[in-house]
């Protein structure tokens, strides 16, 4: 029998699913928005929505005219656009929340009613920067329109009878019409080979709402086909994992991409009655580990890629992954995400941080400490606690060629007390160039804004080939050390080697060493050291820099003034929510470059 052949068999046998199947056993719907409203431990996060509501009902709604579609086109910016797009999907989400729990509010139900007709209406449901020129917007389908298709289904079930009959008809057609039909007739898209977060979210998406819409006996061969098709781009998803679990993407794009993976596994798993379980995989456990191995104390992240420096955890997904795996820590309750946090209002994660929640669970203040290397990605990011604060090192390598790339091999963060003190930029403002041949002009993605050497005034080249090796690595109990060979970064003949070493030292008040070793086969004419941070610096000495992160803790860079002539420069990056932010580029000018020469500086946490 064929892999289609066993779909159909399955499809075939399928049970619709029920609204009753997203709520705990022996409750249902109704009587889970009840104890949601009543519950105590719930009470700010309900008072997010409800403020969100107040707001928006004396907010007139705004509408994506065609003058805001054109603009990514004219001028290549995005952000115009997707307030107005990401403002009418918060009003969807807030008003459908209000709406269960306060079923006899006639204002709230009117005001979702006029939600989904407003979305039902758009040209489009894709955003302006996916529109492919060469197909046709009718036939497009990309991350935000299939997560629209799917959040609309899912509404449509809960809803149940309480929604009108033209709207539910209406969904129906559009999802069908601008989902299932170019999925099935008009592809294949880009996305469906992709190894990162695109496949995962449009996949899953597809999948979802066709699990939710496709129930009855006369769908089962096109529900076949469509989930064949999403389990195939499932698995490419999932190749862009290695075997270690680490997302190169992010702790963002891991929230993201892993997230509509689990959406949809869950969904799959519950209407197949357990025949099939994405769950069972060796290699989805390890991926949901990765959560927790991210921080580096309190919110801080090891933002490697386009991830921003402050991360918290959707409640609901970390509960479920907690809940299916022992090795998954229940996070802080600190981390959870506020409703309002997400800018994009996606549906999918903010009903299950309601519907997944565990209120029985109780996690630690902070994480576990714990030293965490990743093999395949190169990674090795290292939390401790003392003296009542925390601290964090990480440290990476992998190769320039990674999705949503930044040339980084060799790049590095301190963190200590909740401050970050040398930095990433993390990602930047999306806009077209930022994602086509002027990407690595960018602060933030090019290596001149990361924490690595400038070698005769070259930067870091691009490619999966531009590769760092791990010479060593070595965790224990007091110190780390990661040793990489780093010279394939650079499109310098002249460069035989450069090895990169860093010694973490975890005492009471920890220090980090780090030397450069270089190896060329003339003297260089230049060789700048640079280091990465948002905080401005001060000349405590000769040889000595130092960072007051505020309170009482501070970072000493210590360094040779003989060897090494210091320059601090200002400069500014715009960030991912399109605001001018300074960093400081910490330049160390090696004085004689030689053709073998090692460099050598510490980073030491000191109390004022």
């Amino acid at each position: 029998m064929t892999e289609h052949e066993e779909w159909e068999k399955l499809t075939e046998s399928l049970s619709p699913l029920r609204a009753d199947d997203y709520y705990p056993e022996n409750g249902g719907g109704t009587a889970f928005w009840k104890s949601l409203r009543e519950a105590p431990d719930a009470r700010a996060e309900l008072e997010a929505i409800r403020d969100e509501g107040e707001r928006l009902l004396s907010s007139p709604a705004e509408e994506l005219t065609y003058s805001l579609f054109s603009l990514f086109a004219v001028q290549g910016s995005r952000l115009e656009y997707e307030r107005v797009y990401f403002e009418k999907r918060r009003r969807l989400n807030t008003f459908a929340f209000l709406s269960l729990l306060e079923p006899d509010s006639e204002t709230y139900e009117a005001a979702l009613w006029d939600a989904i007709w407003a979305i039902c209406s758009e040209f489009t449901w894709c955003l302006p920067a996916h529109v492919d020129a060469n197909r046709p917007v009718s036939e497009t389908i990309d991350l935000f329109s299939a997560e629209t298709g799917f959040a609309l289904a899912e509404l449509s079930l809960l809803l149940g009878g309480r929604l009108p009959e033209p709207l539910r008809v209406r969904i129906a057609e559009l999802v069908d019409e601008r989902l299932f039909r170019p999925f099935l007739e008009k592809g294949p898209f880009h996305w469906e080979e992709l190894t990162n977060n695109w496949s995962a979210v449009c996949a899953g998406s597809m999948g979802s709402a066709a699990l939710l819409l496709m129930e009855e006996m006369q769908d089962h061969a096109r529900l076949a086909r469509i989930l064949e098709k999403t389990e195939r781009s499932m698995s490419f998803y999932l190749q862009g994992f290695g075997e270690d679990g680490a997302c190169p993407e992010g702790l963002g794009y891991w929230n993201y991409g892993f997230g509509y993976f689990v959406y949809y596994a869950d969904l799959l798993l519950k209407r197949t009655r357990g025949q099939r379980d994405w769950f069972r995989e060796d290699k989805v456990r390890r991926i949901a580990g990765f959560q927790q191995k991210s921080f580096m104390g309190g919110r801080l992240v090891a933002n490697f890629s386009d991830t921003l420096p402050y991360g918290s955890v959707h409640r609901g997904l970390s509960h479920y992954l907690a809940a299916r795996y022992a090795g998954v820590e229940t996070p802080p309750a600190s981390l959870h995400a506020d409703y309002r946090e997400d800018h994009c209002s996606r549906w999918a994660p903010a009903l299950r941080n309601l519907i997944w929640r565990d209120r029985a669970a109780a996690g630690a203040e902070e994480w576990q400490d714990g030293d965490f290397v990743f093999e395949d990605a190169g990674w090795l990011i290292s939390r401790f606690t003392a003296a009542g604060e925390a601290f964090g090192f990480a440290a990476k390598g992998g190769h320039n060629g990674e999705s949503h790339n930044h040339n980084d091999l060799g790049h590095f963060m301190l963190a200590g007390g909740g401050k970050f003190f040398l930095s990433d930029l993390g990602c930047g403002e999306y806009t077209r160039d930022y994602f086509g041949e002027a990407r690595y002009r960018y602060d933030c993605n090019g290596s001149q804004g990361h924490s690595v050497p400038i070698i005769d005034g070259c930067y870091q080249q691009e490619g999966t080939e531009r590769s760092a090796t791990v010479v060593r690595c070595e965790t224990s109990e007091e110190v780390c050390r990661l040793d990489l060979e780093l010279s394939g970064a650079y499109e310098d003949g002249n460069l035989r080697s450069f090895e990169r070493r860093w010694v973490w030292n975890k005492t009471d008040l920890p220090s980090l060493s780090l030397r450069d070793e270089f190896r060329f086969t003339e003297a260089p004419e230049r060789l700048t050291e640079r280091f990465v941070t948002l905080i401005r610096p001060e000349v405590a000495g000769s040889g000595l820099l130092r960072l007051a992160g505020g309170d009482m803790l501070m970072l000493e860079l210590h360094y040779d003034p003989k060897r090494l002539e210091a320059d601090v420069r200002e400069r500014t990056y715009r960030d991912h929510y399109g605001k001018d932010t300074v960093w400081y580029a910490l330049d160390f000018r090696v004085r004689q470059p030689e053709t073998d020469l090692g460099v050598d500086f510490l980073f030491k946490f000191v109390t004022q």
